[in-house]
């Protein structure tokens, strides 16, 4: 099974900005160390919980301080952005680290403030067709325009003769179609959906169709919010980040860009107590948002998780607020899973197997 990890650029109660994203550089050398098979960087904008905020520059960033990990973003959001602006870019990216770069796209909004700011049109706001922006993304990347159309013969980088993976990034059933329809990778966001996930990742391989954009057969990735501890009580204790972390964002309503991520100390201050009981493993055949615990215990969940879903990779994303324990918790997960580190990795024990 492969491991991946999808990094929030997570700001720590007491540090800035500038720290986090020398954490998230940390953190990709790491998981290259870990055995993990890629990172890949958020888009979140004006927000304080996470200083990933454009995905491209820890991707460039990143990719001179490693050598074997796929470096990706988890995802551009494609309703705001040229098409031809985001296939240039990451093709670009892909010169850089050739056969390692991963271009992730998703459809969220923003939020009606950023939205109406990253528009560059505010009195006749441009009405976006997703669809056809993934489509049009993936025409320039593979230079399949029709014939006739404008665009048609303008191949981006001739001399570059490989080109990014591409995903589809989604948690809704729409996602899934839209991937399996255009026969690209799909990665479904069970931290926000997890009772959608496993009929999602089903659907999208049941329908999936090769379009000659790079995939043959279906490539599906199941991304789970995990914590891990070295005992059942430290992970389930790490992951009152996480909870207390979305507590406040349903009681912050439209100030949720202010809402930072607690140390559990504090999430459990302020959590109410069905906050704080909210499971985090599979109960009743329910998934939970998240996942924690001992490793033997959450590799149980998660394995069940990938019976389930028929998923083909897991990518882990946490709010643990200490970059530390953040990291040793992917170390737990990488070891669980039978990944080997390299000789001098962080958190490797002495004596392990160098991949």
């Amino acid at each position: 099974m492969k491991l991946s990890i999808i990094d929030l650029g997570t700001v720590a109660p007491g540090t800035t900005e500038t720290e986090a994203l020398a954490d998230s550089l940390d953190t990709a050398r790491h998981a290259e160390d870990a055995g993990f098979h890629r990172i890949w960087f958020a888009e979140h904008h004006l927000s304080r919980s996470g200083a990933s905020h454009h995905p491209e520059l820890l991707i460039a960033a990143a990719a001179m301080q490693t050598s074997r990990i796929r470096l990706g973003s988890g995802a551009v959001l494609m309703n705001h952005y040229s098409p031809f602006k985001v296939a240039e870019m990451f093709q670009q990216l892909e010169a850089m680290a050739p056969g390692r770069i991963d271009l992730g796209m998703g459809r969220a909004t923003a939020g009606p403030v950023l939205d109406l700011a990253l528009q560059q049109n505010r009195v006749h706001p441009a009405q976006v067709d997703h669809q056809q922006q993934v489509l049009e993304t993936l025409s320039w990347l593979y230079n399949t325009f029709p014939d006739k159309h404008p665009f048609a013969g303008h191949q981006l980088m001739p001399s570059v003769t490989s080109n990014p993976q591409t995903w589809l990034l989604g948690s809704s059933p729409n996602g899934s179609n839209l991937a399996a329809g255009l026969g690209i990778g799909y990665t479904f966001a069970g931290f926000i959906r997890p009772t959608a996930a496993a009929s999602a990742l089903r659907r999208y391989r049941k329908n999936f169709q090769a379009q000659g954009f790079g995939l043959e057969s279906p490539r599906a990735i199941l991304a789970v919010n995990v914590s891990v501890g070295e005992t059942k009580a430290e992970g389930e204790y790490l992951a009152n980040s996480a909870k207390g972390f979305y507590a406040r964002l349903g009681r912050a309503g439209r100030g949720a860009g202010s809402v930072t991520v607690p140390s559990p100390d504090d999430a459990a201050r302020e959590m109410t107590d069905a906050e704080k009981s909210e499971p985090t493993s599979i109960v009743d055949g329910r998934w939970p948002r998240f996942v924690a615990g001992g490793p033997d215990d959450v590799r149980a969940t998660l394995e069940q998780m990938v019976e389930e879903s028929g998923a083909d990779e897991l990518m882990f994303q946490d709010l643990i607020a200490d970059p530390t324990a953040r990291r040793h918790s992917h170390h737990l997960l990488a070891r669980v899973f039978g990944h080997s580190a390299r000789q001098g990795s962080i958190n490797a024990p002495a004596g392990e197997a160098v991949r």
